[in-house]
């Protein structure tokens, strides 16, 4: 089975990762979307709530299937024979950071990245940026899947 794995913080997951995973569904047999717990980063979402948002938006693709991990990402693909890592890129200040990361992962164990361009209507969009903007009541409901933006609604109103 050719398997890869879609890693990330998703807190919340947004248009843009959705587009990736959907993308990456049409080219392997089953895609993994990995949760990495990222300890340089506060979330506004623990982990089972992010996955549960991650498999209430991608349950339409039956290739796709949700777990969460901690420590290095190529230790998660050698666990689950997984030998492709996919990860979209937005800009070339993604690229410099993913590039030395893709290397390193090659080197080390063999482990190939696959880059996939954001489709351009999403290029734009970051996590961060819907938190901030959805923490000061901005409207963020193009930016992520209609699940994610109640969950999102009522964080920022501190429930």
């Amino acid at each position: 089975m050719n398997r890869a794995v879609c890693p990330g913080s998703f807190d919340p997951i947004t248009f843009g990762h959705l587009d990736i995973i959907a993308r990456a569904s049409t080219h392997f047999d089953q895609v993994v979307v990995s949760v990495l717990e990222n300890r340089t980063k506060a979330s506004m979402f623990t982990v089972a709530e992010r996955i549960a948002m991650i498999e209430e938006t991608t349950k339409k693709f039956s290739n796709v299937v949700v777990t969460s991990w901690h420590g290095l990402l190529v230790d998660f693909c050698k666990a689950n024979d997984i030998t492709t890592i996919v990860k979209g890129l937005r800009a070339v200040t993604d690229f410099d950071y993913e590039l030395q990361m893709a290397q390193v992962n090659l080197q080390a164990t063999g482990v190939e990245t696959m880059f996939m361009a954001t489709a351009p209507a999403h290029s734009f969009l970051s996590s961060s940026l819907v938190k901030e903007l959805a923490h000061y009541g901005g409207d963020v409901s193009t930016m992520v899947p209609p699940a994610v933006h109640a969950a999102l609604k009522l964080r920022a109103e501190g429930k």
